[in-house]
């Protein structure tokens, strides 16, 4: 150990001044132990360390965390106990009704840019909503119901300003591609529709039940790559899926992947198919996407793609009536039930054989169909600079769900092209919501019947101008550049929809999301640190080369939270193997010489709890470093970890060399300010 000791010094000697002459070395020396009060003050502080108090239980902490959560709203409702009835009832109402909260500050001015954003919404939102209960396997009535009743729902219930709520593409292809897997929508349309509101009803129950327990974290399992990967492959999906209106093709395939559809597309062109309908979608679509480019290029003529879907319909309706296209192959909506939504209880379904697979399809569509909204409420509510409450969005968009059910209508979410331009169009509050719904609710009771000669087409066509916004490869480009495990789940979301189905595109995006968390737990990381010259601070040799090693030391930093059964083993291994490659290295230079190293310093700051399995590795490499002469020392471990140390009787065995920092771990070891 002596010969080790002057070879330590002898190293030290290189990169401090004055201590070549041994004597000065050992005057050093004893001036910084005994003599001197910054040893005494390291160990003084490293008891500080040792005899903190017992932290909380994980039952007590779980405590906390539902005391803050819900206690501090029910010291709210006591205090209400000493005002007068009437602000009470105010109070309860603004809480679950935002509504009540807003309007007492409604102005007339207000409502004017409202009623005219609600009129751009409408204009875009029916033909809009049609196409998407058609690409649900619905009647196009549908839609138009799902446009009038969530809406009103929402606006009494929601924080966003600006958010568009109504049926969507994503969440109706969801809901058809999964559902017809268990009752064929064609053989069984009534079968079909109860499986439809009856898993509406589930999202629902669902999405309040994340925003009333606090598990918003369940939405977060599909991360923001995964959404891209997922939407981008949906929008092609979706696309696809539209060539069977824009080709007028009657049988077509109910698979949903790129394979499966393009054999289809490829059959019915051979077959049947028809030109005036795929020249007649094709001209509506080049429409609408130069009336989309011409809005983006002057913002001022934002209401001219708003209204180029609800022109094509008019458009396309009257040229197909006056020339009885519709006799020549040109295929049409015909009836839509118009009216009011008809109550649905009774179409609920809970006696069906399928309910299991009901109320999983329900968990997936909620968790989407959240997602979608509440990415697109905060983007619009960080652009006005105000807080949405992410709680009160899923119990509104919930509930609304739930009622939704109740009333003929499928899942509804924000929609992002409707909320984009319901923003454009200069809308102050969700009252535009409102205006929307009661401008739908008209068309139902007065206009269904002039959409009888409306082409399918058409539909197709507005589908697909709508669907460019959802692939956004920008985002992608962003994502791959900053992150490659990222890009792999937004990859794998993206294809697994592609040449899967929905459903494996959003597991394969899971699994990759869940792969990497395990990966890098498994391998957690490790820094090597060097003081930073002229200064006390300790970082990464990596990333700063200039940082200086501290001869006869390895001071190495975790950078994983949790030292567990995962990557304990690892952590050991990484670490010896630091240890032998040092001896390696040290042989080859000087066959006679032993290693210089004394001591191996290990940061536990960015630690946050470990287990069992975790101080088992570290007691094997405590054993393993005495074998070779090197000592183990312990700094900043939170107050979990020193607690389950002590515990394990770990700081014993290491001597009690735990200190606060770096530096005082090295003046101790040392007896030397380094």
């Amino acid at each position: 150990m002596k010969e080790r000791d002057s070879e330590s010094f002898e190293s030290l000697s290189q990169v401090l001044p004055n201590t070549s002459n041994p004597a000065c070395m050992i005057q050093m020396s004893m001036a910084n132990s005994g003599s001197s009060a910054a040893a005494p003050v390291g160990q003084d502080r490293s008891k500080w360390l040792l005899d903190c108090p017992e932290p909380p239980s994980p039952w007590h902490e779980l405590k906390t965390q539902v005391k803050e959560s819900y206690l501090t709203k029910a010291k709210k409702f006591k205090s209400l106990r000493k005002q007068p009835l009437p602000k009470r009832i105010l109070f309860i109402l603004e809480a679950v009704f935002p509504i009540f909260g807003w309007c007492r500050d409604y102005k007339l001015t207000m409502f004017k840019n409202d009623l005219m954003a609600g009129l751009t919404l409408a204009s875009l939102c029916i033909p809009q909503s049609i196409g998407y209960a058609t690409l649900a396997k619905l009647d196009p009535q549908y839609g138009l119901y799902t446009s009038v009743v969530p809406p009103l729902i929402y606006t009494l219930m929601g924080t966003s300003r600006e958010i568009a709520i109504g049926p969507v593409a994503v969440v109706s292809l969801l809901v058809s591609s999964m559902l017809q897997k268990l009752i064929d929508p064609e053989t069984d349309p009534l079968g079909y529709k109860k499986l439809v509101l009856t898993t509406t009803f589930f999202a629902g129950i669902f999405q309040a039940s994340f925003g009333i327990f606090r598990l918003g974290f369940l939405v977060d399992f599909l991360s923001h790559a995964a959404i891209v990967g997922f939407m981008g492959g949906a929008a092609i999906v979706i696309g696809l899926q539209q060539l069977k209106g824009l080709l007028g093709i009657t049988n077509f395939t109910t698979n949903t992947d790129i394979v499966s559809v393009l054999r289809a597309v490829w059959r019915s062109c051979h077959q049947q198919w028809s030109p005036h309908t795929f020249i007649l979608g094709c001209s509506f679509l080049s429409f609408i996407l130069i009336t989309r480019f011409i809005g983006k290029k002057n913002k001022k003529l934002f209401w001219l793609p708003a209204i180029a879907p609800l022109v094509s319909v008019v458009v396309s309706t009257l040229m197909v009536f006056l020339t009885k296209a519709d006799e020549h192959g040109v295929k049409t909506v015909k009836h839509i039930k118009g009216g009011l939504n008809p109550i649905s209880i009774n179409d609920l379904d809970f006696n069906t054989p399928h309910l299991g697979h009901i109320a999983k399809i329900g968990l997936i569509v909620a968790i989407v169909a959240l997602t979608e909204a509440i990415a697109v409420g905060r983007s619009f509510a960080g652009i006005k600079g105000y807080r949405l409450d992410g709680n009160k969005e899923m119990v509104a968009i919930g509930f609304m769900n739930v009622i939704g059910s109740f009333t003929s209508c499928y899942a509804a979410t924000g929609s992002f092209s409707r909320t984009a331009v319901n923003f454009a169009a200069g809308c102050e509050t969700a009252m535009s919501n409102i205006v929307m719904a009661v401008t739908v609710f008209v068309a139902l009771e007065c206009l269904t019947r002039l959409l009888y000669y409306t082409p399918i087409a058409i539909l197709a066509s507005i589908i697909l101008s709508a669907l460019p916004g959802l692939i956004d490869i920008d985002e992608a480009i962003h994502i791959w550049k900053i992150d490659k495990l990222d890009f792999l789940s937004l990859i794998g979301a993206f294809f697994g929809v592609l040449f899967g189905s929905v459903e494996i595109g959003l597991l394969v995006a899971v699994v990759i999301s869940f792969a990497k968390i395990i990966l890098i737990s498994i391998r957690p990381g490790i820094e090597t640190l060097g003081r930073m010259p002229g200064t006390d601070t300790f970082a990464d040799t990596d990333q700063y080369p200039m940082s200086v090693k501290t001869p006869g030391v390895l001071i190495f930093r975790l950078k994983s939270a949790l030292l567990c059964f995962a990557n304990a083993s690892s952590l050991e291994e990484r670490i010896m193997g630091w240890i032998n490659e040092g001896e390696e290295d040290d042989g080859n230079k000087k066959s006679n010489a032993k290693k210089n190293i004394l001591f191996v310093v290990l940061d536990m700051s960015n630690l946050i709890n470990v287990d069992t399995s975790g101080i088992t590795a570290l007691v094997e490499l405590h054993n393993n470093l005495i074998q070779n002469g090197v000592e183990l020392v312990i700094v900043n471990p939170k107050w979990t970890v020193i607690h389950k140390l002590n515990q394990a009787k770990f700081i014993d065995k290491i001597g009690g060399k735990v200190y606060l920092t770096i530096g005082e771990a090295l003046d101790a070891c040392f007896g030397l300010k380094v």
